[in-house]
């Protein structure tokens, strides 16, 4: 039975009122999901654990704040997203510090990513092969849908899941979709192309200085020459489509060192990692089970990781305060603000009415970023006239100046109070009397319904930004994690150490519009 047709809202209610089995359960139902996703989308990089380490920590952390347990599938799909998104961005502003000499020199074939060994290893059918061959062709964004499409062949998502995780209709997911599997299909000619024997002579020439690197410049250069070449296509006419191709054979199994790590960390039972002699059962996706029985099959014992020994659960354990979770797992260096909500008093005057130009910046000292009490707004650093607005309930910029309308100044004014979780930082109210808080890692507009989650949401610690007299606002609840403007939207997301990054996530406080 796959995870489309079993309830876990049953599961998703007791986890939020603190029941530690039920939340486990959960997570053990969902790993194999959140695994596969990860692993094909980052073609097996060595940080795949890592990545569904800290996808499972978010989930587990914002948990309480899913209201219709129905839909936690296609919520914990978009975090999942999210973080690959985040890891591909790291990853990106790495490779161009780094020069990777050793993957410049490798020869074409060389050898399969790790994520893919275990197909590889189970004899699959060429047609299969080549699938995944060409998958690590594609343009990151595609490999992402790529393994979205799988999970949804293999019955564990569905396109209406793909379409709330991604914030798109059901319509333009098809769309993308498609347009995924033609880049796909062109990539399978690329690679039965070039393990074509012999090989086409023309399509020798077209190879003449290539590295053996799966770029985008290569796979262009390279299909200009399949794409109408009758020998390189000749082989296209008995091809499988992909979609008919038995996927759910070649799951990627979730390392018993993964499951014994996650237990560490008290997210599984602390018995999914045990003895087993010298083999490790996996994990596999399409095993999840109803009721109350247990949410995944184990192909038998899981092998102790002895280098990691478990520790206590309690080490791990997570604490219920009212509606709030939080986690005593390792966490980023600890958080100090560098942050004062400032007084009121003794703010210059506000610019004279009738300007044309943005309202003066309020000047933090050197020594720490502050936030003045009172009315202001928050501008754009790497987009200047593009203020913190809203439409809806979700947070944006937009562009707002003395001569635009009262409506337009009012959103992009914000009053700014102690932080309701931590005085020394701050919390934004709009003129509608709601506050800004981070949901779903997106900054939004919610009115204050008391909670502990609610006033931790809400709470920003502002710090030193890109430029002189800017301020990053990070989350108070998530070390590290700061405000960042991208996509249309106001997201909360971790550094990637870019510039552009550090410019998306600064802004210059300014006093209020006249």
């Amino acid at each position: 039975m796959g995870l489309i047709d079993v309830d876990h809202a049953g599961l998703v209610v007791a986890a939020q009122a603190g029941d530690d089995r039920a939340r486990e359960e959960l997570i053990a139902a969902y790993l194999p999901l959140v695994y596969n996703i990860v692993g094909r989308a980052l073609s097996g990089h060595a940080d795949v654990d890592d990545v569904v380490q800290e996808t499972l920590l978010r989930v587990v952390r914002d948990l309480p704040a899913v209201r219709t347990p129905e839909s936690f599938r296609s919520w914990l799909v978009s975090i999942t997203l999210r973080q690959i998104n985040t890891h591909l961005h790291r990853r990106h502003a790495f490779d161009q510090r780094t020069a990777v000499i050793d993957e410049a020199h490798r020869i074409p074939d060389a050898g399969a990513e790790p994520v893919d060994t275990a197909i590889l290893r189970l004899h699959v059918s060429d047609e299969r092969r080549r699938v995944v061959e060409a998958s690590r062709w594609l343009d990151p964004d595609h490999r992402v849908l790529l393994s979205l499409w799988w999970q949804e062949c293999a019955g564990s998502l569905s396109r209406d899941d793909i379409a709330a995780a991604t914030g798109l209709t059901v319509a333009h997911v098809g769309v993308r979709l498609q347009r995924m599997r033609e880049q796909l299909e062109l990539c399978r000619t690329i690679v039965a192309a070039l393990e074509a024997d012999p090989r086409c002579p023309r399509l020798d020439e077209a190879v003449v200085g290539w590295d053996g690197l799966r770029a985008s410049v290569w796979r262009k250069r390279l299909a200009r020459h399949t794409r109408d070449c009758p020998v390189c296509t000749a082989p296209t006419a008995e091809r499988v489509p992909a979609e008919l191709l038995p996927l759910g054979l070649a799951t990627l199994a979730v390392p018993a060192g993964l499951v014994s790590a996650l237990a560490a960390k008290g997210l599984l039972p602390g018995t999914a990692a045990i003895a087993a002699g010298p083999a490790a059962a996996h994990l596999a996706v399409g095993t999840a089970t109803g009721g109350g029985g247990l949410p995944v099959a184990l192909t038998g014992k899981l092998a102790a990781i002895t280098a990691h020994p478990l520790v206590s659960l309690a080490t791990g354990a997570v604490l219920i305060a009212g509606t709030a979770v939080y986690a005593t797992w390792p966490e980023p260096a600890p958080r100090v603000p560098a942050v004062i909500a400032a007084p009121t008093a003794g703010t210059a005057s506000p610019a004279p009415s009738g300007t044309t130009t943005a309202p003066s910046p309020v000047r933090p000292s050197a020594a720490a970023a502050t936030v003045p009490l009172g009315a202001r707004s928050l501008e754009s650093v790497d987009e200047p006239g593009l203020f913190v607005t809203y439409a809806g309930d979700h947070a944006t910029l937009g562009r707002v100046s003395a001569s635009s309308g009262a409506q337009t100044r009012n959103r992009s004014t914000f009053t700014v109070v102690a932080g309701l979780a931590d005085t020394r930082c701050v919390t934004f109210r709009a003129a509608d009397g709601r506050y800004l808080r981070h949901y779903y890692l997106r900054l939004r507009l919610s009115a204050d319904d008391g909670s502990d989650l609610f006033r931790e949401d809400a709470t920003f610690c502002p710090r030193p930004g890109s430029v002189a007299g800017s301020v990053t606002l990070h989350a108070h609840n998530y070390p590290g994690s700061v405000l960042r403007h991208r996509d249309g939207g106001i997201w909360l997301d971790g550094s990637d150490g870019t510039r552009t990054f550090a410019g998306q996530a600064s802004f210059i406080v300014r006093r209020t519009w006249s």
